[in-house]
């Protein structure tokens, strides 16, 4: 679950703060200087704004409600100002301006911080497989390694993808790599981060001891054979094999690249053994 940033808390009770001062100051302004036809009650909408902008539609328009209500008691003690000048058609009108901004423009501010915040979403997900991308597994290394707590970083290569691309065409090559996508995120941990970070190389780190992880991944790897596509690891493991990201995914690769060339001549012997 994606929670609100600290910094963007802060921002928004600043901005209520400054809403509440601009709602004191216009309505005492109103009091000492409004005379009629000067029009003080119109500076009503800067806080109107304000409250919108960090808030929502019906938040934004009980801001427009404030402010009127506000403007009613402001005519009522401002001697300068007829209180029969509360009942009016002019005074309904303020009313339903000033509620029909404030929810208009905290409808759209509300839609555009959703939307901002699925592209921001996105940023960090692969596009094909809907698991995280190269960006959001790299954060999330460089994160747990400055968290210095164990972990253990899986690298994961689906072999011989180029034939499948060109003996199959790319849909079945996009559907193995979803497939295996899929796969990972049913063995992972709520805690574990899964990742494609390249083409058909996929990340996966988990709190599980390096044993465990490796008993995991031939597991998977049995499964997706019997579907005939197979999968080659490296792993490392966190601080036994390095205290920085870097260290430990150069380490990984190497081990990955290793475990493919066994792989594949595993199934050469095999596949001359068969004739």
């Amino acid at each position: 679950m994606r929670t609100v940033p600290a910094a963007g808390v802060l921002n928004r009770r600043l901005v209520l703060a400054l809403a509440a001062l601009a709602y004191a100051c216009v309505f005492s302004a109103f009091v000492l200087f409004e005379e009629p036809g000067l029009g003080i009650g119109h500076f009503f909408y800067v806080p109107i704004c304000l409250v919108a902008l960090v808030s929502d539609e019906v938040r934004g328009a009980a801001a427009g409600l404030l402010a009127s209500a506000l403007y009613v008691v402001a005519v009522v003690v401002t001697p300068q100002i007829p209180s029969a000048n509360v009942l009016t058609t002019s005074s309904l009108i303020r009313a339903v301006t000033f509620t029909s901004m404030g929810a208009l423009l905290g409808w759209y501010a509300s839609r555009n911080r959703k939307l901002l915040g699925e592209v921001g979403a996105r940023a960090f997900q692969d596009f094909l497989t809907g698991i995280g991308n190269a960006r959001f597994f790299d954060g999330r290394l460089a994160e747990r390694c400055a968290a210095g707590k164990p972990f253990t970083l899986v690298l994961a290569d689906l072999d011989d993808f180029g034939e499948i691309n060109n003996v199959h065409g790319h849909d079945a090559g996009n559907t193995a790599l979803c497939h295996v996508a899929g796969a990972l995120g049913e063995i992972a941990w709520p805690t574990d981060d899964i990742a494609r970070i390249g083409g058909d190389e996929f990340a996966f780190v988990t709190h599980l001891q390096p044993e465990q992880a490796r008993e995991v991944c031939a597991r998977l790897a049995r499964t997706l054979a019997a579907e005939n596509l197979h999968l080659s690891f490296g792993t490392t493991c966190f601080p036994d094999d390095g205290t920085s990201s870097i260290e430990l995914f150069r380490k990984a690769d190497d081990r990955l690249f290793a475990a493919k060339l066994l792989n594949r001549n595993r199934r050469t012997v095999a596949a001359y053994s068969s004739h």
